[in-house]
């Protein structure tokens, strides 16, 4: 579904313009607008004016599996305000992110929560940078009521954008709800039964395969979910409800 944005750079400028211009009564400070899937965190959209160099870096290394910001988005329904010391889950070294972003000056931030009917979740984060820190935290701390409205009309925009652009650039019948799921369905069972505390031997012999097919598609499960073990990949998958018993 996001992926249009990236074929089509006339709607992802469109929808950048939408939401600069929301913007533009509070001076139009730094900003990223992102979108997930809950279902598969993997499939997203960002827009943002942080440095076209750290955005780069944040979608090549699938960042948004181990980015506190956006896990705490993902658990929460009301605005929240952010720094370096917000953390998650302590084995996925969610710091790193904090350690790279300082060096563009993204530290501090408050961010603003939708979630969709299409089991998306929407952030418009905004980076409150030292200078005029006071100052800026008292302005949204006066417009949150303003500033939520603006990311639920940006969310907005961005479906009917969705809409527009596969009907008159891609010429197919498209419905915004469809999605394909993170994992395999042999992924999926074996990241189940692991996470239900079976060994690789006793998950091999449930599903009819050998122990070395086990830890192959878990090997996969962690590179998918950007994880360093099976451990944190199962972790993870509870905290964003990824693991799902398909037989049930």
């Amino acid at each position: 579904m996001f992926s249009i944005f990236n074929e089509n750079k006339v709607l992802t400028e469109t929808l950048r313009d939408y939401i600069e211009r929301k913007l533009e009564p509070f001076g139009l400070p730094e900003y990223a607008f992102t979108v997930f899937s809950k279902k598969d965190p993997s499939k997203g959209l960002i827009i943002s004016n942080y440095p076209p160099e750290w955005v780069e870096t944040y979608r090549e290394n699938n960042f948004q599996f181990i980015d506190p910001v956006i896990l705490t988005g993902f658990r929460r329904i009301t605005p929240f305000a952010w720094d370096e010391n917000l953390t998650l889950i302590s084995d996925l070294k969610s710091s790193k992110i904090f350690e790279l972003s300082k060096k563009y000056n993204i530290v501090n931030g408050f961010s603003f929560v939708a979630h969709d009917y299409l089991d998306n979740v929407s952030l418009l984060n905004l980076i409150i940078n030292n200078e005029g820190r006071r100052e800026n935290e008292k302005i949204i701390d006066k417009s949150k009521a303003e500033l939520q409205m603006i990311l639920l009309d940006v969310t907005e925009q961005m479906y009917n954008l969705i809409m527009s652009g596969k009907s008159n650039y891609l010429g197919e019948n498209f419905s915004p709800g469809e999605t394909k799921p993170i994992f395999t369905p042999k992924e999926n069972k074996v990241l189940y039964w692991v996470s239900r505390d079976k060994t690789y031997a006793e998950v091999a012999s449930m599903l009819g395969i050998s122990a070395r097919t086990v830890k192959f598609h878990m090997s996969n499960v962690t590179k998918k979910m950007g994880v360093r073990n099976a451990r944190s990949a199962i972790r993870l998958g509870m905290e964003l409800k990824l693991i799902i018993n398909e037989d049930h």
